[in-house]
């Protein structure tokens, strides 16, 4: 083989492309299908692991080809234990992601771009740049090393999974989506939509998107202020995203899809946290069947954001409930290690 030929990351191929690859090399088609059971059902990293291939075209598939998977370079275990974990990608690039245990499920908070661009004030990832996006494997593999230390650690395999973590799912938006493809396939992981919440900071015409794509994923919005100056202050995504073309977007996703909203809604001390914000958060849940999660506030050393008091997050929850919102009211897990929401932000732990 020529060292200067580039290989070929075997899982950015199709199955088609994989045939007609193998086709090329003289080898038969149905091939294929095996390969590709051992990249997404068996998530094999190393082509000698496919031991149903003779040795001559395992060979073969090393000249031509490459897998780019993820590795575990450190793991954390909280005192709730909560695990994050620094992965490290095939260019060197680092990313984070959380197992997240409770007595009814088991989740992993995986991430879709390395760093983000949204600049959101009050969340750690805010404040590094992005670097790329990730492919669709890079974000299947998360999954697979997160469900092995839920197996591992706790007996259990993952039951649902959150694109929560460092990065804006909708800016990467094809491989977010073959990501969830090859997650829910027979041929992949097999795991439900409904299993998989993908989380936004509001990006309009890609929330449109998602209706025309008619998915059957769970959708979050990022809201954290139902009022657009007070949004456009803590969230710049807003300026070009106001509340009501989200509401527009929002409605027209429901429309196609029948699945219902998660407002994200984070209290905090004398920002968002009075009457009149809760009145806000309640009309702008008419616009669509929605849930809303309060969400407990992780302070970070870039900003200056503090949790709203307990009777005040309790009275803002009252007055939704009594509009006739359903809310919960979330406690972060995961904050003596960082891996609470909005503290992913590649710190390495000291030895």
């Amino acid at each position: 083989m020529n060292t200067a030929t580039k290989l070929i990351d075997i899982r950015n191929l199709s199955l088609d492309q994989i045939k007609e690859k193998l086709v090329e090399m003289g080898e038969q088609a149905f091939r294929a299908k095996q390969i590709y059971e051992w990249l997404w059902q068996k998530s094999v990293t190393d082509f000698e692991q496919m031991s149903n291939l003779s040795k001559a075209l395992r060979d073969k598939l090393k000249e031509n080809f490459t897998i780019n998977y993820v590795q575990v370079k450190q793991s954390q275990v909280s005192s709730d234990k909560t695990i994050k974990s620094s992965f490290v990608l095939y260019d060197g690039n680092i990313i984070e992601g959380v197992l997240i245990p409770t007595p009814e499920r088991m989740t992993a908070c995986v991430s879709s771009q390395v760093g983000c661009s949204l600049t959101c004030k009050f969340c750690a990832t805010g404040y590094m740049d992005r670097k790329r996006n990730l492919n669709a494997d890079e974000i299947y593999d998360q999954v697979v090393l997160i469900d092995k230390q839920a197996k591992d650690n706790y007996g259990i395999p993952l039951s649902n999974i959150v694109y929560m973590g460092m990065g804006e799912p909708l800016l990467n938006y094809s491989n977010m989506m073959k990501s969830i493809e090859r997650i829910t396939s027979p041929d992949g992981l097999n795991m439900a939509a409904k299993r998989i919440t993908v989380s936004t900071a509001g990006i309009a015409k890609m929330i449109k998107k998602l209706g025309d794509d008619e998915v059957r994923f769970n959708l979050a919005l990022s809201l954290h202020a139902a009022n657009d100056e007070k949004r456009n202050e803590i969230m710049p995504i807003n300026e070009q995203n106001s509340l009501k073309s989200l509401a527009e977007a929002l409605r027209y996703y429901y429309s196609k899809t029948k699945n219902p909203i998660t407002f994200e809604y984070i209290v905090f001390n004398n920002f968002n946290d009075e009457l009149q914000d809760a009145k806000e958060l309640a009309k702008f849940c008419k616009h669509v069947p929605c849930k809303v999660n309060i969400i407990e506030y992780n302070p970070i050393s870039l900003a200056d954001f503090v949790n709203a008091e307990a009777d005040k997050i309790d009275a803002f929850a009252s007055y939704l409930r009594s509009q006739g919102v359903v809310t919960n009211v979330r406690r972060s897990r995961g904050k003596d290690i960082d891996a609470a929401c909005g503290q992913l932000a590649i710190k390495e732990k000291s030895n």
